[in-house]
């Protein structure tokens, strides 16, 4: 775009952004932002993203299959803890100590 006599190109102080003010208007009539350094990657950003998806889904599947064998552990220590019970012998009740008086 052709410049005119009564544009100017003036430097933003804050953030470096090129104006270009029209002085017969009094004002702005474009702007250009300067690069950024340290711009993100779009493309990292997508590997990123996919990278926490994929964790994210390892560490359901993890949940998934302890919640499947949890119900499998737990009948087989009952079934232990009742074994357990039976074969243990049947004595006499303790001794309370007002039994003795």
């Amino acid at each position: 775009m052709a410049k005119l006599k009564s544009e100017l190109e003036v430097a933003c102080p804050c953030c470096g952004a090129l104006l270009m003010v029209d002085i017969n208007l009094g004002r702005v009539i474009s702007h250009k932002e300067p690069e950024r350094e340290g711009k993100p990657d779009l493309d990292a950003a997508q590997r990123i993203l996919a990278e926490e998806k994929a964790r994210r889904e390892a560490v359901f599947q993890q949940s998934v299959e302890a919640e499947k064998t949890r119900g499998d552990a737990l009948s087989r220590r009952f079934e232990e803890a009742l074994r357990q019970a039976r074969e243990e012998p049947v004595g006499p009740p303790p001794k309370r100590e007002f039994d003795l008086d």
